[in-house]
């Protein structure tokens, strides 16, 4: 059996699909892909069990045949070879591969395709169209979010809320929260999934890709499939209840600042240079219209100040945060001007685009932390 292809092309598939190989795998058959040839077009396939990423390319073939590639070592040739057209022969009785390209020709032995794990079917799904575009707005503003704390499995994904009036994509690790609604993407009856964050980095790449397409996803109690552009992910789904999201987020908040969303990163990242290197402390001060950024680290005698204009409406406020998390939340802002709305310094803090697409609706919320000492 063989094919011709190009070998760029094919080396951009298998960057889709290599983000799936485990390092460290719990079978062998794990380390490889699996090549499905069907006359032109040939499906690359690969899975750590728990995420099972497969996609699609045209070749130049009359043939069919099926065997299993080590990934890394086929990786890291095609990604040394300057585009030019490539052939690939496998033998399915012998196993044997080799590449043979315009100046060289590379050898190595396969595996049996039939040791290839299935992906888990989807029975009795659900099926929602959704916008690449606005799925990898979802995704990218809300997993900064997920939590890594492993004794709390539910946080460790992105909630989809599908609802009659849109979906949420909502992630959380107790201490900030991210939530984006889409009001045109509806259900009849509402559902809530929640993707691990490993399928959702996975599913990132492919979108950006595929920013113009319409993704078809699938889902059922156990499993999600999206499928774009001849590329299609399946994954299991986290079996956890989700935190009661809506509960926590405050709805009286009387004092609110504005402010330039560049300025504020660029004097957040300057001060917490010299917060303390455990703590992450950072004081906002809101003083009439002018907001002062500082940080200071006792042992070491260090201590920064930055000075932004605001807007500012309500009572002037000392607040503290974790300057890492702050950054986070904010970095994902997506307007020019970014609000803060508060009602005390030990209370939540709701951050929002001061300018919202009138068909989405961007929350963030960030717990504050107590000052270990009041500002000079």
């Amino acid at each position: 059996m063989k094919f011709i292809v190009s070998s760029q092309l094919l080396y951009k598939h298998i960057n889709y699909v290599s983000r799936v190989v485990p390092n460290r795998p719990v079978l062998p058959i794990l380390e490889c892909f699996l090549f499905e040839l069907n006359e032109g077009n040939l499906t690359i396939t690969a899975t750590d069990l728990e995420v099972t990423i497969t996609t699609s390319l045209p070749v130049e073939s009359k043939d069919k045949g099926r065997i299993a590639v080590k990934a890394k070592i086929l990786t890291e040739t095609l990604s040394k070879l300057p585009e030019q057209p490539i052939t690939i022969k496998f033998d399915e009785q012998t196993r044997a591969i080799e590449i043979n390209s315009d100046s060289g020709k590379y050898k190595q032995v396969g595996e049996n395709p039939e040791d290839y794990p299935q992906p888990h079917s989807i029975e009795n799904g659900i099926q929602v169209q959704i916008p690449a575009v606005l799925l990898l707005k979802g995704i990218q503003s809300t997993i900064f979010a997920v939590s890594k704390d492993d004794m709390r499995p539910a946080m460790m994904g992105v909630l989809f809320h599908f609802t009659s009036q849109g979906i949420n994509f909502v992630a959380t690790d107790a201490h900030c929260l991210a939530r984006h609604n889409f009001s045109d993407i509806t259900t009849n009856e509402e559902y809530k999934i929640i993707i691990p964050e490993k399928a959702l980095s996975i599913l990132q790449k492919v979108l950006q890709s595929s920013e113009n397409s319409i993704v078809s996803m699938e889902f059922n109690q156990g499993s999600a499939a999206f499928y774009t552009d001849g590329t299609r992910m399946n994954c299991r789904l986290i079996e956890e209840r989700f935190p009661d999201y809506q509960n926590v987020i405050p709805v009286d908040t009387p004092n609110q600042l504005i402010v330039n969303t560049d300025s504020f990163i660029k004097a957040l990242k300057l001060v917490s240079i010299y917060s303390n290197a455990h703590t992450h402390q950072i004081r906002l001060k809101i003083q009439g219209n002018m907001l002062t950024l500082s940080a200071e680290d006792l042992e070491f005698a260090n201590e920064a100040s930055e000075y932004i204009p605001c807007g500012h409406e309500g009572e002037d406020m000392e607040i503290g945060f974790n300057a890492n998390m702050l950054l986070n939340v904010v970095s994902n802002i997506p307007s020019k001007e970014t609000t803060f709305m508060m009602s005390s310094p030990n209370r939540a803090c709701l951050v929002v685009p001061t300018e919202n697409n009138p068909t989405e609706n961007l929350l963030m919320l960030i717990m504050p932390v107590m000052l270990s000492s009041p500002a000079n």
